[in-house]
């Protein structure tokens, strides 16, 4: 069976949990009021600290360090809430092109993503990361700038939240592409019982030392590494 486009998960699927959770954060966590302070006057970045204090219910006059005190808190509980994506995102983007960061990649990604791409098949992420630092990440790998390979991203801001159906009907509508001809990659469950409901077809990926390592996968497709999964045509429903 053949398919159109495959879309990849990020953490957990394409690098361990600690490249976002201890790499990422622990870069972006001290950046956030400097950023804040030296951007104020970007649309971008002033749209999200007043996000920012309305969902952390803070007065509009909150100074820098409430609304830090509201992002720390969010990481701290790992919530995937845009505004503070995004500002992660621009700081991870100049960490990546100052040299500062690299994505350390799981061995089996980089050569597998490079077949794929070759095959036929088009390749897009949907990511809780902001598009920005889905490129950024992207752009400096253990294996080299990979951005060519990728055709879309997708985060929570242009595609909605990742254990929601409608999210996965909105990327194959902006894909043009019929929903069965989709595969989806990913180490979470719920992700994938949204996809599949959305008409996707669905792979789990079970990394060992990952959080959903020893997870229940239910119907989906199982693998350990994307070396178990020699073309992308044997991927089946």
């Amino acid at each position: 069976m053949k398919v159109d486009w495959v879309v990849l998960d990020i953490e957990g699927t394409l690098t361990a949990t600690s490249q976002v959770h201890v790499v990422l954060y622990d870069y972006a966590r001290p950046r956030l009021g400097p950023w804040i302070d030296a951007h104020g006057d970007d649309p971008v970045v002033a749209d999200a600290v007043a996000e920012i204090r309305e969902l952390g219910g803070l007065p509009p006059a909150a100074g820098t360090d409430e609304v830090v005190a509201v992002l720390h808190g969010w990481m701290a509980a790992d919530q995937k809430i845009a505004p503070l994506k995004t500002l992660q995102g621009l700081i991870w983007e100049k960490g990546y092109a100052d040299g500062d960061l690299t994505t350390q990649l799981f061995a089996d990604v980089a050569p597998k993503l490079r077949l794929w791409h070759a095959g036929g098949p088009r390749l897009a992420v949907f990511s809780s990361g902001s598009v920005a630092g889905q490129v950024a990440s992207f752009s400096r790998t253990t294996d080299g700038d990979l951005t060519a390979l990728f055709s879309r991203h997708f985060d929570t801001v242009n595609a909605g939240p990742k254990r929601e159906e409608p999210s996965y009907r909105a990327i194959a509508a902006a894909l043009g592409a019929e929903p069965a001809r989709i595969v989806f990659f990913s180490d979470v469950p719920a992700e994938l019982d949204a996809a599949r409901a959305a008409g996707w077809q669905t792979v789990g990926v079970a990394r060992k030392g990952e959080p959903f390592g020893d997870a229940d996968f239910g119907p989906h497709r199982t693998i350990g590494s994307f070396d178990e999964v020699d073309e992308i045509d044997e991927v089946d429903l």
